[in-house]
């Protein structure tokens, strides 16, 4: 006999696997951080009774994977809103950070931070997403873009992951804007990354990943590859943000570098979509900044279902952009914006961005084996989750085997 089991029961479970089964008047059986067993509540096995040391009735709530956030900003410092005012009288986003605004005025904040004070900052928005049943959370650095403030950022984005029960993987994102020390050797900022950055970091142990902006006012498909040519040597993943203001070819390139995800994608193409698709590069689409900047070309979804290309939901936490912290918004923008089923809705906060973590073997669905992450919800129907607007149904967050979160 192993360690005492708990059971879960009295729920309806949604899988969000390939087929998105659904098992009403189901059960789960947890083991430490592991699902043991799950089914309907008629059938649970009479051997596994007698280990059962605790129980939960969930009265009737529906049971999802926890939500994994795949894409945030979440460490930074100060906010942009003299900018989002800018913006809304007319400036454009390109024009703000071509005078040395947006992302650089969120470096300047962060550099002047602490790390105390980027974790206390943090921790908040981290409990928010906790609080709308998100068990898994990337986190990307990039406001710092010296060394010593990158590996800041990222030291915060592991100790957030010590401190609650959520996950944290880390990104290291670098290549984010070109810093004014740098100023006009754009090539010489990526080889510092490449060359002494990455390799310092990860021997650190700080980065779980490697990301980069690619894009007309950041870095060229050139200079992308250059990076994650790095990264392949020291066995990272890669990821890209590209074709949010413009198509310079960065979808193809990350798919044929190998890429975990390419994130935004609003001037992808369909060569981009199948691109993608053959290479099972998870496409991130992020709907809230899309909202926030106002713009007028959507992700071709169209493409993407048509090539079979994978995609997820997330937040894009950030100051400028995407200034939110609500995984349950950017799953109904989704839908409302950019027309995705509410199925698909859900599979791309679960299954689709796990697999955009590289974590689709452990998290993202429920099943025997995987690591007990999931979340309660006080809904009818699971179409509630992409209908319901800034009105939270999450009722708990359990965290392998351990409620993270319950509604007071």
């Amino acid at each position: 006999m192993g360690s005492p089991a708990t059971l879960w029961t009295h729920a309806h479970l949604a899988t969000c696997d390939e087929v998105m089964r659904r098992i009403e008047n189901g059960a789960l059986i947890t083991r430490g951080d592991r699902i043991e067993w799950m089914g309907p509540a008629a059938g649970i096995p009479e051997s596994l009774r007698p280990e059962i040391a605790e129980r939960h009735d969930l009265g009737g709530a529906w049971v999802t994977p926890g939500l994994i956030d795949c894409h945030t900003h979440l460490v930074f410092a100060g906010t942009r809103a003299t900018e989002h005012a800018e913006r809304a009288s007319g400036v454009s986003y390109e024009e703000i950070a071509r005078r040395g605004g947006g992302i650089l005025t969120t470096v300047r904040a962060t550099r002047a931070a602490s790390e105390e004070q980027l974790l206390e900052a943090s921790a908040s928005r981290l409990e928010a997403l906790l609080a709308e049943g998100v068990t898994t959370v990337e986190v990307k650095s990039g406001y710092g873009l010296t060394l010593a403030d990158e590996a800041k950022l990222l030291r915060v984005a592991r100790r957030l992951g010590e401190a609650f029960p959520v996950r944290v993987s880390t990104t290291l994102l670098a290549a984010h804007a070109l810093p004014p020390e740098f100023a006009g050797r754009a090539d010489d900022y990526i080889e510092a990354i490449a060359q002494d950055w990455l390799p310092q970091l990860h021997a650190q142990g700080l980065v779980d990943a490697v990301d980069i902006f690619c894009e007309r006012i950041a870095f060229d498909t050139r200079q992308a590859e250059r990076l994650f040519s790095a990264a392949r040597a020291l066995h990272l993943p890669v990821k890209m943000h590209a074709e949010q203001l413009a198509n310079i070819g960065g979808s193809v390139l990350a798919a044929r570098c190998g890429a975990l995800s390419c994130d935004h994608l609003e001037w992808t193409d369909a060569a981009g979509a199948q691109a993608l698709a053959t290479a099972g590069t998870v496409a991130v689409l992020l709907p809230v900044a899309f909202y926030v900047l106002g713009a007028g070309r959507k992700p071709p979804v169209a493409e993407f279902r048509a090539a079979g290309t994978r995609m997820a939901i997330a937040t894009d936490c950030n100051p400028g952009s995407a200034p939110g912290t609500s995984l349950q918004l950017a799953l109904n923008m989704a839908v409302r914006l950019f027309g995705l089923t509410p199925g698909e809705a859900l599979a791309g906060v679960t299954r689709q961005a796990a697999r955009a973590l590289g974590m689709q073997d452990e998290i993202g669905v429920l099943e025997p084996g995987r690591r007990a992450d999931f979340a309660v919800w006080d809904i009818a129907s699971l179409d509630e989750l992409g209908y319901w607007v800034a009105y939270n149904r999450c009722q708990a967050a359990v965290c392998g085997g351990t409620i993270a979160w319950r509604r007071s």
